[in-house]
């Protein structure tokens, strides 16, 4: 799937808490009902079968309860997407990302193996920290093998693990630094990894047991000088293993660019002639340390971005009119979901872990957060179906990016109040109801948190359709067929 991703170390955060968050995208032309659910050890599959590739894999015992976000339709198999299980780690799965013809050829893609679909249904109910998370997934590529190129997230209290494959069977994986936050958009994105590290003490590097063997025999490594691979310390895996394609620069890159462009909007020349960066650069870091300290309204906003404030965006009105829309925006269309999952680490274990969620076209959706250490969540965000209709999350949100999206101008503010007030109610009823729980044992704890993610959900759902009503006024009131004379 097209996605976008960004990673908070704890210490680059607003609060010390990890965040990780993805947008889940539809191919070109599609998108995909969505719905927030809880999966409970009773209904976790033993015998797992991918739906697209046929691959059957025997599931382990006593698996942990997760939440995810599943395909509202069960024709293209589950794709969980990003969940927090019972022992506050998180998974992110996945990132479509780009690799080049020389991996293709060496480690070809593995047609009956696993993918998107089903990586977060057969790892995150099995692993206790994330760095389990990186290991069990990458016994599983080198035992089934996969169809596609992948970016994968693991999230714990202290760390945060991204791991990439390579080819049909390889892998590697970083730890991002606590003080720093990392970009994917839909390419090859670690730009270095310490072979040293990873067949050493495997503090911050992880990586396939055959890799160096892999590169050296087909000969991957494209440096000038002879070098010995187990003693390379940063080594260039973009050059290695990734892409350098045209489309690339319209399609992937520019998002790097947008969102490094935000959060270090002074650290580096983003525009003109004299500019460090642009759109279309290569040599975009993977990770580097914010300006200020990123919070979920950050995260909310570039994962949102339209280019807003720069010539290439396609709601805009200054710059040349050839370069309004020439890169792929982050907030797009075919955005399905949005997916934020925040380990709080000073917070008590029961009221730790916290998943927001925004459905629909990101650029008019809002972002609300609901409890995990639950059994169930609202019917506003669970029961979404194949039917149209405003009594859930999902559908509100397509229906009004639908209408506002041709009448931007005047449905902007009105966007803004909209996603103010349900960022800053959610902000708000949190710290109410982190406050409350506290005083709650823990036999009512889990009943006492649903009943909090349903009034969250209430309020959501309240500001959703005050919000719609107003785009449909705006929308009607914008209609072709409109005449200024009223009856007489």
């Amino acid at each position: 799937m097209p996605c976008t991703t960004i990673l908070v170390g704890k210490k680059a955060s607003y609060d010390g808490s990890t965040l990780m968050a993805r947008n889940e995208d539809a191919g070109n032309g599609s998108f995909a009902p969505k719905r927030f659910l809880v999966v409970n050890p009773e209904d976790q599959p033993r015998e797992y079968v991918s739906v697209l590739s046929g691959c059957r894999i025997e599931l382990p015992d006593q698996p942990l309860r997760y939440t995810a976000a599943p395909n509202a339709l069960p024709d293209k198999g589950i794709w969980g997407e990003a969940g927090i299980n019972s022992c506050h780690v998180a998974m992110t799965a996945t990132e479509t990302i780009t690799s080049n013809a020389r991996v293709q050829g060496a480690d070809p893609l593995v047609k009956d193996g696993i993918g998107e679909e089903d990586m977060l249904t057969i790892v995150l109910p099995y692993i206790r920290s994330a760095r389990e998370g990186v290991e069990l997934l990458g016994r599983l590529l080198e035992k089934y093998g996969t169809y596609e190129m992948n970016g994968v997230g693991f999230q714990d209290a202290d760390e945060i693990w991204w791991m990439e494959t390579i080819g049909g069977h390889h892998w590697i994986a970083r730890r991002i630094p606590d003080d720093c936050y990392a970009v994917v958009p839909n390419q090859l994105g670690i730009d270095s990894l310490d072979l040293t590290d990873a067949f050493g003490e495997k503090k911050e590097n992880l990586c396939s047991s055959d890799l160096i063997s892999f590169i050296r025999e087909h000969h991957l490594d494209l440096s000038m000088e002879e070098r010995k691979l187990e003693e390379e310390t940063d080594l260039d895996v973009r050059a290695v293993f990734g892409s350098h394609d045209d489309a690339d620069h319209t399609y992937n890159t520019p998002r790097a660019w947008v969102m490094e462009r935000h959060l270090n909007p002074q650290s580096n020349v983003w525009d003109g002639p004299e500019a460090d960066y642009l759109p279309t650069s290569d040599d975009i870091p993977f990770w580097r340390v914010p300006e200020h300290k990123v919070t979920v309204e950050d995260i909310k906003y570039v994962l949102s971005d339209h280019y807003q404030g720069t010539p290439y965006d396609p709601y805009g009105h200054h710059g040349p009119d050839d370069m309004r829309g020439a890169y792929r925006p982050i907030g797009i269309n075919r955005n399905n979901i949005l997916l934020l999952t925040q380990i709080r680490a000073d917070m008590p274990e029961g009221i730790r872990d916290v998943q927001w969620i925004a459905m629909g076209s990101n650029v008019f959706n809002a972002m609300i957060p609901f409890y995990a250490n639950v059994t169930t969540t609202p019917a506003y965000v669970r029961d979404t179906g194949a039917e149209v209709s405003t009594d859930n999350f999902y559908w509100a949100n397509r229906l009004i990016a639908a209408m506002a999206d041709s009448h931007f101008a005047v449905c902007a503010s009105p966007l803004e109040r909209y996603q103010h007030a349900v960022h800053g109610k959610g902000q708000a009823m949190l710290r109410t109801f982190d406050h409350e729980a506290l005083e709650k044992n823990p036999e009512e704890l889990g009943a006492y948190l649903e009943a909090c993610n349903q009034k969250i959900s209430d309020m959501a759902q309240e500001e959703t359709a005050d919000f719609l009503s107003k785009v449909l006024y705006q929308a009607s009131m914008g209609m072709k067929n409109a005449f200024a004379r009223s009856d007489a």
